[in-house]
């Protein structure tokens, strides 16, 4: 009862008080010069003001003040000078989001792809053996490699391709492995690859590295249990049985390694032929085996999730043979089928490139595209196939709607013995013409399989050829020591078991002019030195104005730096035997370079009978000969030495590819136009 009377009490006095508790503080200098509380006449008013009435409260001389309930809120909100600014902020805030969505949409629906990090910049091969020795052991190494990435660098070089360094005998330069997922000794560990690795991810470049999935070593552990019948490695390799009597095998037909005699072989533990189209220690996989196909698989996975960003596919063409044993056509026919015994000696149509043989190719692509799927980890995939039709060797990108190599490498230039302006313009038409529409090319100048440049061609025609793959469209490739113009050693003292022509090309690199060119600190290297080392090197070249080293980088700086180079137009333009002459030019931009190669003797060239719109004069970019660079030629009477390579810029109003009578001429694997006034690429031309 006592707590009921003191309930009534207060709300007594509330009312008579004609205070509510509206969950706020009020304004006291307005409730005392406004409002009595002791005023009967002034409570209902008071209470319209706390509390929601059947009539609008009077704020004719109120003003807003903190803390004011919503129902007084609400009608200061209402007034036009409060309403008016924010619904114009407001629908200026929605206009704003449209406007910036939109844009957003268009520039992307405008926007060109963008290159990704294999098309970037150069490629530069390493052979490793031959690139540096860290333990004074006569032998390069990858420490060695991470020990030079600064080097590399300074070349603006973008991806690292090293060569096979897989577990391995030394046949075949370590293309018999004896197990893909251990490093060979003679390189390092496992943890010297994994600190390269990161060593060169730390620097901003990628890494690729060689697979070669055709054959394994004799000594791999799938082929000791094939040869014993174990298991499912029973069929890991291609078996039949041939005739072996007396020491003599008779094969089941005629086909033939490539290095020449039978691809067959007999096994005395198996007691069967098996099949090998490289030498006796490296048999066959049997990629019709579906085993085998997914431990192929796994290899590609180990090395993906190590970190590596892409593959370069060996021997691809050969991973399948025919299912039947027939023997392969003679090309000549009259010979008599005993004396066949070299490759050349037959047509390879049943035991390379056959039906299947891209599939598996491509299931490769798919393997590493589940490794592709982070922003900025996409996996590259180049294939090698050497030696096939310019046809067949363009398949190797795949089709419109299936994926396969981001490129086949492309070896044509490699394959120059003498210096012409038309077997080099043949060379690169050929190539771009037969290129799907839209996919990218890539070149390169040498390898460890090919006599190097300056071997087939001459020294004059170093700085002009490393000129023309860096100036065409694509991905130029470096193989290492071309940039400061090394040579083939000669084929004395070498004390290694392999056919002596295919090492000339690997000599160790050339770095001072010390013992050993600077290459190890031991008392030998595992081969001879190059005998122009005291001046064909890289401390020498690295402070010689216009030395090969120095106009490499020049020229690897200016494609870096210039649109032109990395993703415009190539147009070319007539040749003959000494010149070579192409454009490079883009939408939007209002410069062309015009690129002048001598493949010849000395001589004069009238550009002006090629491009009538060309000015009188104009200035040389770069030169071979850094003296000419910076200067202006007559563009009727452009002279050029033997070897000389130009890059000619000019303003023009019309580009090249745009002309009717030049557009079968003029090529593009990445179209982009510039805008200079956004200063952004869009596609849209």
């Amino acid at each position: 009862m006592a707590e009921k009377k003191s309930k009534r009490d207060s709300i007594g006095m509330r009312m008579e008080s004609c205070h509510t508790n509206n969950g706020f503080v009020q304004n006291e200098d307005i409730l005392e010069k406004d409002l009595d509380p002791g005023s009967p006449a002034d409570c209902p008013q008071h209470s319209i003001v706390g509390m929601a009435g059947p009539e609008e409260p009077d704020l004719t001389n109120i003003q807003p003040y903190a803390g004011m309930p919503k129902e007084v809120l609400f009608q200061f909100s209402s007034q036009a000078r409060y309403r008016v600014p924010r619904e114009v902020l407001f629908w200026l805030t929605v206009a704003s989001m449209l406007a910036l969505t939109a844009a957003t949409i268009a520039i992307i629906a405008i926007s060109p792809k963008c290159l990704d990090w294999w098309q970037a910049g150069p490629m530069y091969q390493i052979y490793p053996r031959s690139f540096k020795d860290s333990n004074k052991d006569g032998n390069g190494d990858l420490k060695g490699i991470q020990d030079k990435l600064d080097y590399i660098k300074n070349l603006n070089i973008k991806t690292v391709w090293i060569t096979s360094f897989y577990k391995s005998s030394l046949k075949d330069f370590r293309h018999g492995v004896e197990d893909f997922r251990e490093i060979d000794p003679i390189f390092g560990t496992m943890k010297d690859f994994e600190d390269l690795l990161a060593a060169i991810h730390d620097k901003g470049l990628k890494l690729i590295m060689d697979f070669i999935p055709n054959h394994t070593s004799d000594k791999h552990a799938w082929f000791q249990l094939s040869r014993n019948r174990t298991g499912k490695y029973t069929d890991y390799y291609i078996w039949h049985n041939c005739s072996h009597v007396n020491g003599i095998t008779t094969p089941p037909n005629n086909w033939l390694s490539v290095y020449g005699n039978s691809s067959w072989h007999f096994d005395e533990v198996r007691n069967q032929c098996y099949f090998h189209q490289f030498t006796k220690e490296q048999p066959d996989l049997n990629f019709r085996n579906s085993d085998v196909q997914e431990e192929i698989k796994e290899i590609i996975q180990f090395w993906l999730e190590k970190g590596v960003d892409g593959f370069s596919f060996e021997a691809v063409k050969f991973l399948l043979e025919a299912k039947h044993l027939r023997d392969e056509a003679q090309v000549n026919k009259t010979q008599i089928p005993d004396t066949v015994t070299q490759y050349s000696e037959l047509y390879h149509d049943l035991t390379t490139t056959q039906v299947g043989m891209h599939d598996i190719v491509r299931s490769f692509r798919q393997t590493m595209d589940q490794h592709s799927t982070e922003p900025g980890r996409y996996r590259f995939m180049g294939t090698e196939a050497y030696g096939d039709s310019i046809d067949n060797t363009m398949i190797y990108y795949g089709l419109s709607f299936i994926q396969e190599a981001d490129f086949p490498f492309n070896d044509y230039l490699t394959r120059l013995d003498s210096p012409s302006g038309n077997s080099v313009f043949e060379t690169i038409t050929s190539w771009m013409e037969h290129m799907p529409e839209g996919k990218w090319p890539n070149w390169m100048t040498g390898g460890p399989d090919r006599a190097r440049l300056i071997s087939r061609l001459g020294k004059e025609y170093v700085n002009a050829m490393n000129m023309l793959v860096l100036t065409l469209p694509g991905t130029p490739i470096t193989y290492y020591g071309e940039e400061i113009g090394m040579g083939d050693i000669l084929a004395t003292n070498l004390n290694e078991s392999y056919d002596v022509t295919t090492l000339l090309s690997k000599s160790p690199m050339q770095w001072d002019n010390s013992s050993n060119a600077g290459f190890s600190e031991g008392s030998h290297s595992w081969l001879p030195t190059g005998s122009d080392y005291g001046t064909v090197n890289v401390d020498v070249q690295q402070t010689q104005p216009g030395s090969a080293l120095t106009f490499y980088q020049e020229l690897s700086l200016l494609r870096a730096n210039e649109l032109l180079l990395s993703r415009g137009w190539f147009c070319y333009l007539s040749t003959d035997s000494h010149f070579v002459v192409y454009t490079r030019e883009m939408d939007g931009i209002d410069r062309v370079f015009l690129v002048v190669l001598n493949f010849g003797e000395s001589s004069q060239l009238n550009l002006k009978d090629m491009i009538s719109n060309i000015p009188s004069k104009v200035s040389i970019r770069l030169s071979t000969n850094s003296t000419n660079t910076g200067r202006e030629v007559d563009t009727s009477a452009v002279t050029a030495d033997k070897g000389e390579g130009l890059i000619l810029e000019y303003s023009a109003t019309g580009l090249l590819h745009h002309q009717p009578g030049s557009r079968d001429r003029c090529f593009v694997s990445s179209r982009a136009c510039y805008s200079s006034a956004l200063n952004i690429l869009y596609r849209s031309c």
